[in-house]
């Protein structure tokens, strides 16, 4: 379906994220609430993914817009189908990251108790892949004041793909409301269709 987005969120985060709500009411404002997916994923990768193919076969050929760890899920995807991703503060090998926190996590939004275990993260090794190499598949949207990621290390992995760094904001990317015209230009929706829209009010 030309058009479809797939939102994969992060870690412990949930479709009640911000920045998924926004994405949410502008796709509902343009009529576009069919072409998006949006799904609570399993904490669990092996069952996130799983979701997600589920949804990518759904919508067809989907751009995957993956924030933090779901930038990983959606890079691992975008390599493996061939998809367009724009990958927000995404999560570079985040396995190796994850050694200090092992054992009871809460989702932040749903508040559901879950034990990161040692299968959870061979599961994220077992989805690396090269560093992706295409400008035209990839948009890197990266903040230097990511308090949860150091941004360089997203900055080196994707260095061959289109990168857009920006001083200051945070993890959950300060700012992308406004910056909806770009995912949208680039998922292939029409720019007659939300020129008029103020992105402000998202």
């Amino acid at each position: 379906m030309s058009g479809s987005i797939l939102y994969i969120h992060g870690f412990n985060s949930s479709p009640l994220s911000t920045k998924a709500r926004q994405l949410e009411a502008v796709m509902q404002q343009l009529g576009l609430a069919e072409q998006l997916r949006v799904p609570a994923l399993h904490h669990h990768p092996r069952q996130a993914i799983a979701q997600l193919q589920a949804a990518i076969a759904e919508l067809g050929a989907p751009l995957l817009v993956g924030s933090s760890l779901g930038g990983y899920y959606a890079t691992h995807l975008a390599e493996q189908h061939g998809l367009k991703a724009l990958l927000i503060n995404p999560a570079v090998a985040p396995h190796r990251l994850f050694d200090g926190y092992l054992g009871t996590q809460r989702n932040l939004y749903t508040d559901e108790a879950w034990e990161l275990t040692l299968d959870h993260v061979q599961a994220l090794a077992e989805l690396e892949v090269p560093a992706p190499t295409d400008a035209e598949r990839y948009q890197v949207w990266l903040q230097t004041a990511d308090e949860t990621l150091d941004y360089r290390q997203a900055e080196r992995y994707y260095r061959a793909c289109a990168l857009r760094i920006e001083a200051g904001g945070d993890h959950s990317f300060q700012g992308f409301s406004q910056r909806l015209p770009a995912l949208l230009a680039f998922a292939g929706i029409a720019r007659g269709q939300y020129a008029a829209l103020d992105f402000s009010v998202f």
